[in-house]
């Protein structure tokens, strides 16, 4: 016998994801544009309207530049690298090969463990001299190197890490997409004479695309949110080398206490998002096959 939900309860089901969405996302960012026209109130004095004058502080901030400087360098870098790393081990997993369901596990791995131990274990395998890295460097007669110490090695070692934390999600993600593509598809193209490199761009990488601008649109949303691993890592250091941007906003607003400017901060980051989200939707969506 069918049973039906009361009405109440039904719109209720139905209206408390929409909630969820406006308390936790829409309001928030709201809430911090509207925090962004006005300054810090203290015991001395309570806050005023002051219109843009916050976001004319930005393009003050010689800091802020270097901030966004390293962020968009670890976006270009990451984003790619992970999506590539990501669909050639979901073709190794998707394979015939003896031991795929270790690989899965193996590159999986990663993507259980928590933010702070993964940094954690990091931080002892750059470790100069007694870490890991070290000990590699040292078998083929290489000095050790500070990797998290030196301006022109931190924001590369933080990148490594990234890729190899996120690398084993978006594997999921395109092993499911290629397991959905029909077999079909490819007997045809190879009953043309197609080898596989050209079955794989012509017919796999096509039917990946959907796959692709999901990966890609977080991907891009993770490297600008980044902020675990850098403070337990690194902090920013050394001289700003390895600060991005929700880092950035973080220390400013609850290390300096600055609200107002760490509000107009976090318009910032939203704004930079929505667009390159936009972009990246218009650019890979215009050649996407959906089934």
């Amino acid at each position: 016998m069918n049973k039906r939900l009361p009405l109440g309860l039904g719109f209720v089901l139905l209206v408390l994801p929409c909630s969820l969405l406006v308390a936790f996302t829409h309001y928030p960012a709201i809430k911090a544009l509207v925090n962004s026209l006005w300054n810090n109130s203290s015991s001395f004095r309570p806050s005023r309207f002051v219109g843009l004058e916050n976001y004319r502080a930005l393009l003050e901030d010689d800091r802020l530049a270097q901030v966004l400087t390293n962020s968009t360098i670890y976006a270009i870098c990451t984003v790619p690298l992970a999506i590539g790393l990501s669909i050639g081990m979901a073709l190794l997993v998707n394979s015939k090969l003896p031991g795929t369901w270790l690989m899965r596990l193996s590159f999986f791995m990663p993507t259980m463990l928590p933010l702070v131990a993964v940094a954690n274990i990091w931080l002892f395998f750059y470790a100069p001299g007694i870490g890991l890295a070290s000990q590699i460097l040292s078998a083929f007669g290489l000095p050790s190197i500070n990797f998290l110490g030196r301006t022109d090695t931190s924001l590369v070692s933080m990148m490594v890490v990234a890729i190899w934390k996120e690398a084993g999600l978006f594997m999921i993600f395109y092993l499911a997409a290629l397991q959905s593509i029909p077999a079909n598809l490819k007997d045809a193209a190879r009953l043309e004479g197609a080898g596989s490199v050209r079955v794989f761009f012509d017919v796999v990488l096509p039917l990946l695309r959907p796959t692709t601008i999901f990966v890609a649109v977080n991907a891009l949303i993770n490297a600008f949110r980044l902020v675990d691993h850098i403070i337990v890592m690194t902090r920013g250091g050394p001289n700003n080398s390895s600060a991005l941007l929700l880092y950035y906003v973080y220390e400013v607003t609850f290390g300096h206490r600055d609200f107002a400017y760490g509000a107009t901060l976090t318009v910032l980051m939203v704004v930079i998002l929505g667009i390159l989200a936009a972009f990246q939707f218009w650019v890979l969506n215009r050649k996407a096959h959906y089934q």
